[in-house]
């Protein structure tokens, strides 16, 4: 990304076969920074897991460890393995420094399925926090130890868990690029679309069942949405000139685009099912990269229109625009947290690429990255952690970071690099 240029030269891309599949990813997760106030949690091995498929105790502080808030005391450590509230010796596990105890266990159940129960237990005050059973098929127990993540995130932080949504990335292997869908951390990885060339910009629908994109196929640029259901797909914006850089609207009826029509490349509003394109901006700069506000009321872009690439704010019935950066020379990539009051980024300083995070209402910036090159960041929808792919030892992974900065993981894929992540939605269907 040497230049703002450079930038709108990633959009021009070739897209090759389209292709289903379960190519999976091997994910690993390392803790590379973490805050001093995190949440001791012991979780224990579930009684008869190995009937679920993958367990249940790993993917729960798999989930716990990328949300930065918990540390994970080793339940092998203690000489005690309990499955419900009266097997747990308390003092034991008090002594390893836990500050709550997760237990569970899986049964069967009619129709082949399994009865899935846990309990979250305070180890000081030896009362049950959170708790609840499921009962699914022997598919689904993955979904539930997420789910499960989910609640007891709830019960020590007070906010909503987001272990239960997916992320889409670009994973560039072998030669190919392969646009993947996969769990937060990585499991169930699904190939949605395979190339030989370059994918880039895959953005989620807020319902959490289709992904807009960018291809070549028809020796242009082209926006296209793919039904993750179905696997069907249409070309959404395919108007003379390049077409790229898709954002949903809120409600999912919209996408903004960025056309070169009219010359340079402009902000545009399209209906989500095709057609009826409307300018937003009139001026002889660059506009590119649109994210909406939370409310749909306006959005943000970058533009050049200052001489350099910088982020700006319009209402989503057009005018003029109001500039939102001011400290550094290059800013680009701007995502909006779902409470609408923390802006995201990628600023050039120096030779580094870092991600910011902006207060929009004091503009205090602080940076979420350390060195190297960064790119498009994307907020969990619960607008606690910011996910984003970086260079670390020569390959591109995704990094996880809480917003206040106090903590980062990373998520490494073994079999290729990871570009161009984004955060889905908490609907998941």
């Amino acid at each position: 990304m040497s230049s703002f240029k450079t930038l709108l030269n990633m959009l021009l891309v070739t897209l090759g076969l389209m292709a289903a599949g379960g190519a999976q990813a091997e994910m690993t997760i390392e803790i590379v920074g973490g805050g001093a106030n995190r949440h001791a949690i012991a979780v224990a091995p579930f009684k008869d897991e190995a009937n679920a498929q993958g367990g249940l105790s790993p993917v729960i502080k798999n989930d716990l460890t990328i949300s930065g808030a918990f540390r994970m005391v080793d339940a092998a450590g203690v000489a005690n393995t309990p499955f419900e509230p009266a097997d747990i010796r308390y003092p034991l596990w008090q002594a390893a420094g836990a500050q709550s105890v997760a237990i569970g266990k899986v049964e069967a159940a009619s129709g082949g399925q399994l009865k899935i129960s846990f309990r979250l237990m305070d180890v000081a005050q030896k009362k049950q926090l959170t708790g609840g059973e499921f009962t699914v098929t022997p598919d689904r127990t993955r979904q539930v130890a997420h789910a499960i993540a989910d609640m007891i995130y709830e019960a020590i932080t007070g906010q909503k868990g987001f272990f239960n949504t997916r992320i889409v990335y670009v994973l560039k292997t072998g030669g190919s690029y392969l646009l993947q869908v996969a769990d937060v951390d990585g499991g169930r990885a699904q190939t949605i679309l395979r190339s030989r060339e370059p994918i880039i910009s895959p953005s989620w629908s807020p319902d959490g069942g289709r992904i807009a994109y960018v291809s070549f196929e028809s020796k242009k640029p082209v926006v296209w949405v793919q039904s993750l259901a179905t696997g069907q797909r249409f070309a959404a914006a395919n108007f003379k000139g390049s077409n790229s850089a898709p954002a949903w609207s809120p409600d999912g009826g919209k996408l903004a685009v960025v056309l070169t029509t009219s010359g340079n490349s402009q902000i545009y509003v399209i209906n989500a099912n095709g057609g009826g394109a409307r300018r937003l901006m009139y001026n002889g700069g660059i506009d590119t990269e649109p994210t909406w506000s939370p409310d749909g009321g306006s959005l943000y872009f970058v533009s050049d229109r200052a001489g350099g690439p910088q982020i700006y704010r319009v209402s989503a019935d057009g005018g003029n625009a109001q500039r939102v950066t001011w400290e550094g020379r290059y800013n680009v990539s701007p995502k909006v947290s779902p409470d609408g009051k923390t802006l995201s980024y990628i600023r050039r300083e120096g030779g580094n690429f870092r991600v910011m995070a902006q207060d929009l209402a004091t503009n205090d910036s602080r940076a979420l990255s350390d060195s190297g090159y960064n790119e498009r960041p994307s907020f969990a929808p619960n607008g606690r952690m910011v996910l984003y792919a970086s260079d670390a030892g020569g390959k591109s992974v995704l990094y996880a970071a809480t917003t206040d900065g106090s903590s980062k993981v990373k998520l490494a894929v073994i079999n290729g690099d990871v570009q161009d992540p984004a955060w889905g939605p908490f609907n998941r269907p």
